[in-house]
């Protein structure tokens, strides 16, 4: 566990040499987490616990260590970690550490490891087969170690297996490789147990499946185990009723549904957390979830008290907060009912935060870089500052599409709406183009003036609007005649412009074909293997703003068509 919080430290140092540290020593944890999973599973069948496996012999960790020393570490790097490469040194004086695994003291024979490849070899894990009951373990000392061990792993190997295509190949160089469904069995073995182990595997699992695998669009029909998830909130409740964190993650759970007046209702009634950390946790959620319900005067003020709390993303925060002023100030300006005054209110304040954004966006880097999304709205900042100037009006007059409706596509937003909510965010899509607004609703005035790449946002989030109210064919034509059929990749190069719809309008396309299913009209397996096809498109293009964000759909994606016969092997 040291290990891996050294590594954690390492990885988000804002030097590039300690994130290569960094990963390296999540390599060594990773191997040191097989290798107590594997002789703990040798102990097991030996007592007749789990039935025997029939894995085969594979390379020592300490051969894989060796070669990876040799092969894989930049120059320099290995001079202060050599003696961690290798097991103690047997010629030193004192007790001689005993080679096999005992029970009731969890050594470990560090000889006796899988290859990082093993996922390979090893049948399909069954999860009842593979689980034994904490009662099992007599002594708290066992207890503590194989739940550890189990929430340490489980968690490497899930959150290995689902990183974006571009990152994986990094880890891939490493020596990383997931197994999701091991991964995931581990983290519900590790929440059988009434310890900290368990508390904290319970809130990486209602994370993981409320937050990526709802996140996900294409994903196997019973990828989310919705019973299973709340029977396990409702103990972690019990165990701990003090805790917010659980009364947080109830609230996720309820946003996930679509009630998100619900979800902020429960947060609001929780009050204040002692703990920064997770005051931090429920505001941020607390204000995404205002965004979703276009309730911009609280989202703004939300998101700046943010700032406060957290330090990290305070570019993302401001941005979000005077993209949110941005959509009061077109209401007051250019709705049914005029407001001089208070236009100009929201335009200054609008400016005022935005103003904020370049300076903030560059404070914190991960591996010498910008955080993503920090990138993203300084070149959206500084694209509209550049309008600004070129066309001589205000900052908020310079701003194109609804900034804040692309921050909810980003987010997953459109996901946690009702229809009547998704109706708002076309009304909200609508002021630029002038497409069914309202009566006496002015649409923006210099929109035939706008690049390419805002009119292909619109198009964009237009049709995954479209596709969430289920009218897919629609949003098909869209993405076709807007974007794939009318512009060249090339097209959205250089200066300030956007260049995620092209990728992000082929990924939407896989989305609509899987949502297909069923189509009389149309075999499955034909829309699944375009569906596919469109995938494979996205995850071999160029970078593009915010592609790890996309990534991450994509990998769930390719893996789930990939297990139904369909994609590409990788």
């Amino acid at each position: 566990m040291s290990q891996i919080m050294s590594a954690v430290v390492g990885v988000l140092n804002e030097s590039l040499t300690e994130s290569l540290r960094g990963f390296y020593k999540l390599r060594k944890a990773y191997a040191a987490l097989e290798g107590i999973a594997a002789s703990e599973r040798q102990y097991l069948e030996r007592k007749g616990i789990i039935p025997r496996s029939n894995i085969s012999g594979t390379p020592s960790m300490m051969s894989l260590d060796k070669h990876f020393k040799k092969n894989h570490i930049p120059g320099g790097f290995e001079s202060d970690e050599d003696d961690e490469f290798y097991d103690a040194d047997e010629t030193n004086s004192g007790a001689r550490t005993p080679i096999d695994y005992k029970a009731t003291n969890g050594l470990v024979n560090s000889t006796q490891r899988l290859s990082l490849d093993s996922q390979h070899t090893r049948p399909a894990p069954n999860p009842e087969a593979e689980s034994p009951d904490p009662s099992f373990f007599t002594h708290p000392i066992d207890a503590f170690i194989h739940s550890g061990s189990a929430l340490n792993y489980g968690l490497l190997l899930t959150l290995i297996s689902i990183i974006p295509p571009a990152f994986s190949k990094l880890l891939g160089i490493i020596g990383f490789r997931g197994d999701r469904p091991r991964g995931l069995q581990l983290l519900w073995q590790a929440t059988k147990f009434n310890n900290i182990n368990g508390a904290i595997a319970g809130l990486a699992l209602l994370g993981y499946y409320t937050n990526v695998v709802s996140f996900a669009d294409i994903r196997p029909p019973h990828a989310y185990p919705k019973d299973r998830c709340k029977a396990l909130l409702e103990t972690m409740r019990s165990r701990f009723p003090q805790s917010r964190l659980w009364l947080f993650e109830a609230a996720r759970m309820r946003a996930s549904e679509r009630q998100v007046e619900q979800a902020v209702a429960m947060m609001q009634d929780s009050g204040s957390s002692k703990l920064k950390q997770v005051e931090a946790l429920q505001h941020f959620e607390l204000s995404l979830n205002y965004m979703y319900l276009h309730d911009y005067a609280r989202c703004a003020a939300s998101f700046v008290r943010c700032v406060g709390l957290n330090n990290w993303s305070h570019g993302l925060y401001y941005y979000i907060a005077g993209a949110a002023h941005v959509e009061l100030y077109r209401d007051c300006k250019y709705g049914a009912r005029p407001d001089a005054a208070q236009a100009a209110l929201h335009a200054d304040k609008a400016e005022e935060l935005l103003h904020k954004v370049p300076e903030a966006a560059g404070r914190k880097r991960f591996m010498a870089r910008q955080m993503p999304f920090d990138v993203f709205v300084g070149r959206k900042v500084a694209k509209w500052m550049a309008r600004e100037k070129e066309l001589g009006v205000r900052l908020v007059d310079a701003v194109g599409v609804s900034p804040i409706e692309e921050v909810m596509y980003f987010w997953g937003g459109y996901k946690r709406m009702r229809p009547e909510q998704l109706e708002q965010s076309l009304l909200r899509l609508a002021w630029s183009d002038g497409r069914s607004l309202p009566a006496g609703v002015r649409a923006d005035p210099r929109w035939d003036g706008q690049g390419l790449d805002e009119k292909a946002t619109l198009v964009l989030l237009r049709a995954a609007v479209f596709r969430y109210l289920d009218r897919r064919e629609e949003a098909k034509e869209m993405l076709r005649a807007g974007i794939i059929d009318a512009y060249k990749w090339e097209d959205f190069k250089g200066g300030f412009k956007d260049n995620w719809p092209a990728p992000v309008a082929r990924y939407e396309m896989a989305v609509n074909l899987w949502q297909d299913r069923g189509n009389v009209t149309v075999p499955d397996a034909e829309l699944l293997s375009q569906c596919s096809e469109w995938l494979e498109a996205v995850a071999k293009w160029e970078r593009f703003d915010l592609d790890a964000r996309i990534g991450i759909k994509v990998t769930t994606a390719r893996s789930t068509l990939r297990e139904m016969g369909y994609g590409v092997a990788v």
